[in-house]
């Protein structure tokens, strides 16, 4: 396969459906059998034991007991969805964007998120707390928009949080966690019962019962599309902003036909005096795609883009690491290689050398911001990688997902799917940046009152750092 290709990471959704309740749903089909749900599960648990990049960051003892004490409990569920919720949090004890279980369509399961008949109730993380940013125009005193939820169902919301749907997230970055739970936190079946206590805007407390059913209204506030996180946005978009800075919004790689249309507005970019590259929206693709970009953006004719690495299983070498200790590896290349193979983490090394290339066209070497964001995952983190050291360019905003690699896919029982990464990417010199996110240079996070009143803060805080460094070369 193609070194740069990229499955690409859909952020927050990759966790979508394996943090909801489902009282309620009494007649959610069960179509795998007991047989074919242990096969899963140990079919999951070998692919991670034999290509699972970062298998020495991970307790072993606590996985094979966790796998041997799920082989019952797998068989005991009461339908697919059980099932599958079982093999979901087993994934996430990997701490790992790139691997992941994919439930398939299951007869019979039907969420809700945000409806409770006459109530409704958006959540999101802002500010490392649970607020409403949407409801019903007609419920303002009553759920108003700007609440923090404190507590659900007597329980505190990060406690709520922590236990009950954390465990099911599979994701290299705790930040990304803790938004997707607090995005799915109220969401389940119909019929299933909320008890949530709110903090209003003006601090006064209530709490206020809900009941997952059909909407009973249309009217929200603030209106879809309100947030700037929200809006459409096309596969690449460009404008000219204030000043002579030009705007270049890419918001995915997994697609190539954003280098046609990046060629498209070459000539517009060329008269920029300054240049915003937003990546707060892109979950990734394919490295190359990206990067035939940046080529366009830096006066190198090099990129040094991320190191690879993989696990190298040599059966033979595991066999004679089964007689080595750790005390027979001093000063001895071939013992450690046998134990590091006994182990499971031997690794290969990609061979290394920085991408030279030739580009027949005039640069845009102008003052650089590329904004970041907590989706901005995958192979927009590897652009990140590559532009790492170009003094021209700085990072702002929020750190990115914290997750690239390859991933090996296949089927899993009753038309679900699974992934395992297999390979390690980190900085050149070897930094690791999975698990961390790659850090904005200067950091600018949404207030609650900056995100109800739709303010762009990052956006705002790069043309105004361009305002002040156009001189800059």
């Amino acid at each position: 396969m193609h070194r740069y290709c990229r499955n690409k990471v859909p952020a927050i959704v990759l966790v979508i459906f394996l943090v909801i309740s489902v009282r309620g749903n009494a007649q959610i089909a069960n179509t795998i059998s007991a047989a074919d749900k242990v096969y899963g599960l140990s079919k999951f648990w070998q692919e991670v034991n034999y290509n699972f990049v970062y298998l020495d960051k991970i307790d072993r003892r606590a996985w094979d007991s966790t796998y041997k004490a799920l082989i019952p409990r797998v068989q005991e569920t009461k339908n697919d969805y059980e099932y599958y919720r079982l093999l979901e949090k087993f994934c996430a004890l990997l701490n790992d964007g790139h691997t992941n279980i994919f439930r398939p369509q299951i007869k019979g399961l039907q969420i809700l998120q945000n409806a409770f008949g006459d109530h409704l109730v958006v959540v999101k993380r802002v500010d490392g707390r649970p607020v409403i940013v949407r409801s019903w125009k007609k419920d303002q005193s009553v759920l108003p928009v700007g609440s923090e939820i404190v507590e659900v169902n007597g329980i505190t919301s990060e406690q709520y949080l922590r236990d009950s749907l954390l465990p099911y997230i599979s994701s290299s970055t705790e930040y990304v966690k803790w938004k997707g739970a607090t995005h799915w936190m109220l969401a389940g079946a119909p019929g299933t019962t909320f008890s949530i206590k709110i903090k209003k805007p003006g601090g006064q407390l209530a709490v206020v019962n809900l009941v997952h059913a059909k909407a009973t209204d249309s009217v929200y506030y603030p209106e879809v599309g309100a947030y700037y996180d929200e809006q459409k946005r096309e596969l690449l978009e460009f404008k000219m902003l204030e000043n002579g800075v030009a705007y270049l919004g890419l918001n995915s790689f997994s697609n190539q036909k954003i280098d046609t249309l990046f060629d498209a507005v070459l000539p517009q970019l060329y008269k920029a005096k300054g240049l915003i590259v937003d990546l707060r929206f892109n979950g990734g693709g394919s490295t190359g795609i990206g990067t035939y970009i940046l080529r366009h953006l830096i006066k190198d004719t090099v990129l040094a883009g991320a190191r690879y690495a993989t696990r190298d299983h040599l059966p033979a070498f595991k066999a004679w690491g089964a007689y080595v200790t750790e005390k027979d590896t001093t000063g001895n290349t071939w013992n450690k290689k046998c134990l590091e193979v006994f182990k499971g983490v031997y690794m290969y090394n990609f061979p290394y050398e920085p991408e030279s290339f030739v580009l027949n066209k005039p640069r845009i070497v102008v003052p650089t911001v590329i904004l970041t964001g907590n989706n901005t995952a995958s192979a927009a983190e590897d652009f990140l990688i590559a532009a790492d050291n170009q003094q021209h360019m700085i990072r702002m905003g929020e750190p990115s997902f914290g997750s690239t690699g390859q991933p090996l896919v296949f089927d899993m029982p009753g038309g679900g799917s699974a992934r395992v990464c297999t390979k390690k990417d980190t900085y050149p010199d070897g930094r690791e940046f999975v698990g961390y996110g790659i850090q904005p240079h200067i950091p600018v996070t949404p207030t609650v009152n900056d995100y109800l009143k739709g303010k762009d803060v990052a956006l705002d805080a790069a043309l105004k750092y361009l305002r002040e460094n156009r001189t800059q070369k």
